[in-house]
């Protein structure tokens, strides 16, 4: 095993193509292809599955990435510090469902981290997008929650691209909503009391299945339901038409303003919140601390 394999295998899984990474490394596809055949027969394993769309990584293959996308950090590291003395950054990239905490987590992170040594990427994004990210390695962490309704089919698709569930913790069902919708004075709301407002819904695209659905309750027949794209048109809507959206409960005022209120929803459903990664990934260190700083959420669990 050489240090130039692991770069090869670094660049088909980020080009998804041995075509395209031969002509990024600069050598011919021939070449690329008897390093990689030579590598797979040494560990005994097929890093990639080839077809006729390009190439995709094995389970085996994903965990082995992993520790070869570490080494060659780690070496491109020491080169730019003692050989070529250049700037190279590291990068962390994290995508997640819509919640305010966890973009509250990501700036706490960037705070402590700051922009010297890294570049950052944030995708605040559809279940289904979520996944994929953390799947084809856009992100290496992904945001999201499990259920009781969920969590069969979410966690089969979790297996099925090689990924691993973690919760961080649990919580509640919210009504989150404008401080001047008429229920927001009140301690508990019962579902069939939100009748005539509107429930306001992430869309999920082509997967607007209940199963990706970023609300909890997703199969309930709402009278009145408007999706969304995006946080701050479903914030708007909740000002102008009195709308409101199911939650955590945790508020972070600092991003989403003090016009908001969490009223606890009376159900005894509940929701996990957690993380996905790449099976067996190693995590980097500055995605350890991004998890750290999102468990303390914990504390402000509403219950």
């Amino acid at each position: 095993m050489t240090l130039n394999q692991l770069k090869y295998v670094v660049v088909i899984s980020r080009e998804n193509s041995l075509n395209e990474a031969a002509k990024k490394l600069y050598i011919s596809q021939p070449s690329l292809t008897a390093a990689l055949h030579s590598l797979e027969q040494e560990l005994g394993f097929d890093i990639f599955i080839r077809s006729k769309s390009g190439v995709s990584l094995t389970v085996k293959g994903a965990g082995f990435l992993s520790y070869a996308r570490s080494v060659v950090e780690q070496y491109e590291l020491l080169d730019a510090k003692y050989i070529s003395k250049t700037n190279v950054k590291r990068s962390f990239h994290v995508s997640m469902q819509h919640y305010t905490f966890a973009v509250r987590a990501f700036v706490e992170l960037v705070d402590q981290y700051g922009f010297d040594e890294y570049e950052f990427e944030i995708h605040e994004t559809r279940t289904h997008e979520v996944i994929d990210h953390v799947r084809a390695q856009k992100s290496e962490l992904g945001v999201l929650y499990l259920n009781d309704y969920n969590r069969t089919i979410l966690q089969k698709v979790f297996r099925e691209e090689g990924l691993e569930f973690t919760p961080l913790f649990e919580c509640g069902i919210y009504v989150y909503m404008s401080k001047k919708n008429p229920l927001a004075g009140r301690k508990e709301i019962a579902i069939e009391e939100l009748e005539d407002y509107p429930c306001l819904a992430f869309s999920q695209g082509d997967h607007n299945s209940f199963y990706y659905a970023e609300e909890v309750l997703s199969t309930y027949e709402y009278k009145r339901l408007i999706r969304a794209s995006d946080r701050a048109t479903l914030l708007n809507l909740m000002v102008g038409l009195n709308g409101y959206t199911l939650c955590s409960g945790i508020i972070c005022e600092e991003l989403n303003g003090s016009d908001y209120c969490a009223v606890k929803l009376r159900t005894g459903e509940r929701m996990i919140i957690g993380y996905i990664a790449r099976k067996a990934a190693v995590i980097s260190e500055i995605g350890q601390r991004y998890i750290e700083i999102l468990s303390k959420y914990r504390e402000q669990v509403l219950e």
